[in-house]
């Protein structure tokens, strides 16, 4: 095969909006695995994947695996009992993930303390924002593993963001420095900033075009060759980037820009709460509120009020939920994350107004 000539229609998961094509070249699919360097351990590794291979996360794990002489061990559907016990029977050394997968795993505390998990070397999230509380918790449930928080997109590949080039740890919650085979800019109003902005880039693993929608390709790709990502990264001092949240997630409330993840972490700080998801409610006054779906700690007794109470004084006035709802466990779509399209059905009409 010629290397630009098409490997893949690998389509979008249709998160916002009806899923696209994306049609990714051989050289893409070869790039990226040329570009994920082997951790220095023997070859035979086993590597734990419950992700769709319809995914860029799960599919990505599987092909670098392999290209490393490494071993798949392939779930049909995630459930936290059997990725627990498929870890312990195949003494898995690489957990891969999306952070639900994990918070929803580490509920398990009994089951946990009677497994035995200590094979387990490193803990890969994806796909979707982490918290601080997430790493401490997921450090204290497997101390020797190394824990990573990893960006990619269907469209440009799983490869964005590595180690500082001068030896600087990475923060928990970053999710990298720029690796030097990717082009990356913010970009904030039409101009390239350095500080918050829409993540732009362009490497090997870009995708040829959408297919059958040459509108939507030209739409996503800029005039010099950039995929326009539409996730707004933050920037550090020391270069480091950090996810904040979908431009197509944000929302106004009073004339405030909300981005859902920024508050569902600041939620995920009180040892009360395990999970949070954060959606927008129209509002006539203030164009949206936000509203928060919560999954209690095991044995809290955490209340409305006490939610409201913690958001006010943790974060801007205008990012509190104006209601709370206690849910068992956050609704799983096909990829792992939350499903937010399930989340928003159960709101009852009229909740602002109770």
């Amino acid at each position: 095969m010629e290397p630009e000539e098409s490997a893949m229609f690998l389509y979008t998961s249709g998160s916002t909006g009806r899923p696209k094509g994306v049609v990714l070249s051989h050289y893409s699919h070869l790039w990226a695995i040329s570009q994920r360097p082997r951790r220095p351990v023997p070859e035979g590794q086993r590597a734990l994947v419950a992700a769709p291979l319809y995914h860029m996360n799960g599919l990505a794990m599987c092909q670098t695996t392999f290209s490393h002489g490494d071993t798949v061990v392939l779930l049909p559907q995630f459930t936290t009992k059997g990725y627990i016990a498929a870890a312990a029977k195949h003494r898995v050394a690489f957990l891969t993930s999306v952070p639900t997968m994990i918070a929803m795993l580490l509920r398990e505390k009994e089951l946990l303390a009677s497994t035995d998990l200590s094979a387990v070397e490193a803990v890969r999230m994806g796909s979707a924002p982490i918290t601080q509380s997430l790493v401490d918790q997921t450090r204290a449930a497997f101390p020797k593993a190394l824990i990573g928080n990893g960006y990619g997109t269907t469209e440009a590949g799983p490869v964005v963001f590595g180690p500082h080039p001068g030896g600087l740890p990475t923060p928990d919650i970053s999710t990298g420095y720029p690796s030097p085979a990717v082009q990356l800019r913010l970009v904030r109003d039409g101009h390239e900033v350095t500080d918050e902005g829409e993540l732009q880039m362009k490497c090997g693993a870009l995708m040829t075009h959408y297919h059958k929608l040459p509108a939507k390709t030209a739409e996503v790709m800029t005039p010099d060759g950039y995929y326009r990502t539409s996730d707004v990264f933050r920037r550090d001092a020391n270069g480091f980037h950090y996810f904040v949240g979908r431009v197509d997630d944000m929302f106004v409330c009073g004339g405030e820009n909300i981005y859902p993840g920024e508050v569902e972490k600041m939620l995920e700080r009180h040892p009360g709460i395990d999970q949070a998801a954060v959606l927008p409610v129209p509002d006539e006054l203030k164009g949206h509120k936000p509203v928060a779906f919560v999954v209690r700690t095991k044995g809290s007794d955490l209340d409305e009020q006490a939610v409201k109470t913690y958001a006010l004084a943790n974060a801007p006035p205008y990012q509190h939920p104006r209601r709370v709802f206690f849910v068992d466990e956050m609704p799983l779509a096909g990829t792992n994350k939350i499903d937010k399209r399930v989340l928003a059905k159960q709101i009852p009409p009229g909740a602002l107004a109770e």
